[in-house]
């Protein structure tokens, strides 16, 4: 019997399908049409012998043998990725190497910016990013395996500088048939019941917590679920559930066609989160030195 060939690209549209738990917004990230989409992951599927997603009109969910087939494809992805990786270093060197942590979302906003326009401007430096959460990018800092993170401001560690860069407007994820849609101005006073999902890792820990100091009081605490999958993840979980999340206003870069995003608001206006960057105060990485004259420029103090 003829081996089976699976090329890697159909790997990472079966995983996407999966995180985003639909055809159509796994396409818009993708940048394709949602028909060739579903054409090449049925490909896969008939290649396999195996149905991947049970299809509806409400999107796409794994099945029992697909989910077991998916988690062994991103083992595959990140095996790949980052042999891809290591054959960059070898090849890089003149401009050095630049290690970035982050835990906001890369869909959009002033994260994405300022890292596309780095890799423009300096194209021979290995940029290798990372997403977690705060503390997890503050322990990396200090056992050195990034130069450099940006994170929620407010972070303290001995050895650690920091810098403001910008503030992200923080907004509430809704379904198209939410109460609170018809409200003129959503406040924190009006989230008081809802039960929100937040991601593990990357800003969702800052988001739980946020919740946690904003809706706490009067002997009630927030109902927070908190899911161990990206925020991407979440998202489409909100818009098939009866949960709602909140999130930057970065997390727009992809359409979501059964969520509306709204702006919070307390006595000050609309609420933010203001982000830094942070670094260990010895680093004299001549890469690190490029992306802070990029942030002068950009963010000046």
């Amino acid at each position: 019997m003829d081996p089976v060939v699976i090329e890697v690209r159909q790997l990472r549209y079966a995983v996407l399908t999966a995180d985003t738990r639909s055809f159509s917004r796994a396409a818009t990230a993708l940048n394709m049409k949602q028909a060739t989409l579903s054409l090449r992951v049925t490909q896969l599927e008939d290649k396999l012998g195996i149905k991947l997603f049970t299809r509806s009109t409400r999107g796409a969910e794994p099945t029992e043998m697909g989910q077991v087939f998916l988690e062994s494809a991103r083992r595959i992805i990140t095996d790949i990725d980052n042999l891809q990786t290591t054959a960059r270093a070898v090849s890089y060197g003149e401009q050095g190497r630049l290690a970035v942590g982050y835990s906001s979302s890369l869909m959009a906003g002033n994260l994405k910016q300022t890292f596309s326009e780095y890799l423009t401007r300096f194209p021979d430096v290995q940029f290798d990013g990372e997403e977690a959460a705060p503390e997890k990018l503050l322990n990396a800092l200090q056992s050195r395996t990034i130069d450099v993170a940006v994170a929620p401001a407010g972070m303290e560690e001995s050895g650690i500088l920091a810098r403001s860069v910008w503030s992200d407007r923080l907004m509430v994820a809704l379904q198209s048939d939410h109460r609170l849609l018809d409200s003129e101005r959503i406040y924190w006073s009006d989230l008081r019941r809802e039960v929100f999902v937040v991601p593990g890792g990357g800003i969702g820990p800052t988001l739980a917590n946020l919740l946690a100091a904003r809706l706490t009081g009067q002997g009630g605490r927030p109902n927070i679920i908190v899911q161990n999958t990206s925020l991407e993840s979440v998202l489409s979980i909100v818009s098939v559930g009866r949960f709602i999340s909140i999130a930057t206003e970065a997390s727009q870069g992809v359409t979501w066609p059964e969520l509306h995003f709204r702006d919070i608001h307390d006595q000050n206006g609309t609420t933010r989160l203001e982000f830094s960057v942070y670094w260990r105060e010895d680093n004299v990485n001549p890469a690190l030195q490029r992306f802070f004259t990029l942030i002068n420029e950009r963010y000046p103090v």
